[in-house]
């Protein structure tokens, strides 16, 4: 039994981003190099053990949303993909993932979905001021859910 899901993200950026936080979230992306200093997801942490066979905690960074090519459990292929809309009416960027996720990924992931929904263009904000981010398929299920962030946090579906 598997509890891989598709996360899919489509997703307009307003144009107020630095270029250090560009370069990190390319590298989420996979389209880019890690940035010396995180400062949109500062802490990864992952339970090893030690020298004693102690469990500990160590910090071990790692892009979100860089899976590509062939998908293990949904189907299809994953990718990522962040594109200037310089050349648009609407300035900004444009951002869309497909990828596969694990709940135990969850808080780190939802940690960059509210960062980008912070920086979301006004037209994926709704009336009640929740921002739609994408979507969230349970492997086996037919159908997704609307995946979106409300006061700050992402919720995800039950």
């Amino acid at each position: 039994m598997s509890d891989v899901c598709e996360l899919m993200i489509a997703l307009d950026l307003r144009d107020e981003i630095s270029e250090a936080e560009l370069s990190e979230l390319n590298w989420h992306l996979g389209t880019g190099p890690r940035p010396e200093h995180l400062t949109i997801v500062t802490a990864f942490p992952v339970v090893v053990l030690d020298d004693a066979g102690k469990p500990v905690i160590e910090d071990d960074p790692r892009p979100l949303l860089a899976g590509q090519g062939a998908a293990w459990r949904v189907g299809g292929a994953l990718c990522s993909a962040l594109a200037s809309r310089a050349d648009q009416a609407r300035k900004g960027w444009s951002l869309m993932s497909r990828q596969e996720i694990h709940p135990d990924d969850f808080d780190e992931v939802g940690r960059l979905l509210c960062w980008l929904a912070a920086r979301a263009h006004p037209t994926h904000v709704r009336g009640n001021g929740t921002v739609g981010i994408g979507f969230l398929r349970f492997h086996e299920a037919e159908v997704p859910d609307v995946l979106h962030v409300e006061d700050g946090q992402v919720v995800w579906p039950a």
